[in-house]
């Protein structure tokens, strides 16, 4: 756990990219290999479950500190982070502890079997023989909140500077249903073996917003097809299996079981990379019906009826057990055109059309339309591009439709957390319903920090009430709110519900009686929803 805070103190003590690698890659080459293992479960978001709640952890801090809980729940918004709160409040370690970071994670992987008063000890006594950082530290894997300033590739160049192995290769080796509890690291990082894990997918390829056209060059040497509103995913079929891997690294195969068919028809050694739809009469659903199946584990009959789910394939990264990761766009865009032509019309599975253009201009125009082809925009992929890993700029790029507005109102106020924990930054918006004022929407991202320091200042001055954490303010400030759907919801007083709703603007402009209306939500609704 020493080299682990080690570590984490290194990292969190610059931004500089090439000082983080260097970190991360002396912890690899000198830390034990059970602990190197759990960094980098920890670094790819593979977290034990929580054990113990928030509420139990507030109330155990504060009685061994020796304070009311009251006085905790006040210093903890000050302070911003109830993981930091808890390990500065407790009074001295009392003794001392040798446990490896793979110790204290057994600790917390394991804590929520035990009986409350139980679990209460394990954390009094862990509390008791831990320094800050460590305590700090603690903390947060015990609340799942344990957030390092290294993304996954970052982490991934640093194994690479350790181990000597490809980055590309590592990537694609830490990808999987794997946990520290059901691998060792000799077996994922050092062993190279294609067989180990049928449904290991490949790291996605990620695209960028264009800003401009001007940086492509000629458009003949690009292709474009529609960008659309689902969930990215790869579709597996190996050893006469199919496993489908969304973009978060989350194994979804039950939770579309349309696609089971699919080994039946599709040869071993396959995988497509495409978007999951709700599709229904050859056109896909709004993205909401598809979101009705994200959460569950089983889906039932009369779901699987209403939001019918396919594939839209749109790149070809293995065949017949080949990688062609490294093959041009264009030569794997004829093979994925090939294989899908051989297969019946009835299947769940679709191909992404590329569409025809000849100048940036005819795409600028088909870009116009999108939102019609429910769609989101376009992507834009170079012909002679490789499978790249991870999101890298050049040769993919979205190229988005302009947001949807509204102009409207806000009416509450609710601080932040973290390093915001001081300003307000959480909104409640709302429009106007005739002579009220009807909340339809909340945000809290698109202002700068002045911004959100001038609105804070303001909205001390101006609460009428308090309602725990929030605070309703005198409807006073204009904000234009953009957002890239909309859609009825009966769980909400509007009748609507946005989809990636944030602040555009602030409208200083604009008094409150210009604010757009309900009527105006639910014109767009019409219109796309």
């Amino acid at each position: 756990m020493k080299a682990f805070a080690t570590l984490f103190t290194a990292l969190d003590q610059t931004t500089k990219t090439n000082t983080k690698v260097a970190a991360l890659a002396d912890y690899f080459r000198t830390a034990p290999d059970d602990d190197k293992l759990w960094t980098i479960a920890l670094l790819s978001g593979r977290r034990p479950k929580r054990g113990v709640t928030t509420t139990l952890l507030r109330e155990w801090a504060a009685e061994m500190a020796g304070i009311p809980l009251w006085l905790f729940e006040e210093s903890y918004p000050i302070v911003g982070d109830l993981s930091e709160t808890i390990a500065l409040v407790l009074p001295p370690a009392t003794g001392t502890s040798d446990k490896t970071l793979t110790d204290w994670l057994g600790i917390v992987r394991d804590i929520g079997q035990h009986e409350i008063e139980d679990r209460k000890a394990i954390i009094l006594q862990a509390w008791s023989t831990l320094p800050p950082i460590e305590r700090f530290l603690f903390n947060k894997l015990i609340t799942g909140g344990l957030r390092i300033g290294v993304s996954q590739k970052l982490m991934t160049r640093a194994l690479a500077q350790a181990t000597d192995i490809p980055e590309t290769e590592l990537a694609h080796r830490i990808m999987g249903d794997w946990t520290p509890d059901t691998t060792t690291f000799e077996d994922l990082i050092l062993t190279d073996d294609p067989t180990a894990d049928a449904s290991k997918p490949y790291p996605f390829y990620l695209a960028y917003q264009l800003e401009g056209l001007d940086a492509l060059g000629d458009a003949s040497d690009w292709a474009a097809e529609l960008k659309w509103d689902g969930i990215r995913g790869q579709l597996i079929v190996r050893q006469g299996q199919h496993f489908l891997w969304s973009r978060g690294e989350e194994l979804i195969t039950d939770r579309f079981p349309e696609f089971a068919q699919l080994p039946d028809f599709i040869p071993d050694g396959t995988v497509f990379d495409g978007e999951v739809l709700a599709w229904q009469n050859e056109a896909p659903m709004p993205f909401n019906a598809l979101q009705k199946r994200i959460g569950r584990k089983t889906v039932p009959k009369k779901l699987l009826k209403d939001a019918p789910a396919v594939l839209r394939a749109y790149d070809l990264l293995e065949q017949g057990g080949e990688d062609l990761r490294d093959q041009p766009y264009a030569a794997r865009r004829k093979r994925l055109e090939a294989l899908l032509n051989d297969l019946p019309d009835t299947l769940p599975l679709r191909l992404s059309e590329t569409l025809d253009f000849q100048t940036w201009d005819d795409l600028g125009q088909i870009r116009e339309d999108a939102r019609n082809l429910h769609s989101e925009g376009l992507m834009l992929k170079r012909l002679a591009s490789p499978y790249l890993s991870g999101r890298k700029k050049g040769d993919w790029w979205k190229w988005k439709v302009d947001p949807l507005t509204i102009d409207a109102v806000m009416i509450y106020a609710q601080a932040g957390s973290g390093r915001r924990a001081n300003l307000f930054t959480d909104f409640t918006f709302a429009v106007w319903n005739g002579n009220e004022l009807t909340p339809f929407a909340k945000a809290y991202s698109g202002l700068t920090d002045a911004e959100f320091r001038q609105i804070t200042a303001w909205v001390k001055k101006n609460t009428i009430e308090r309602f725990g954490p929030v605070r309703s303010v005198k409807p006073t400030h204009v904000f234009e709110i953009a957002f890239e759907g909309i859609q009825a919801s009966p769980r909400h007083k509007s009748g609507v519900a946005l989809r990636f709703p944030r602040m555009l603007r602030w409208r200083h402009d604009k008094p409150i009686k210009e604010a757009n209306t309900l009527d105006d939500l639910k014109e767009m609704l019409e219109t796309y929803g």
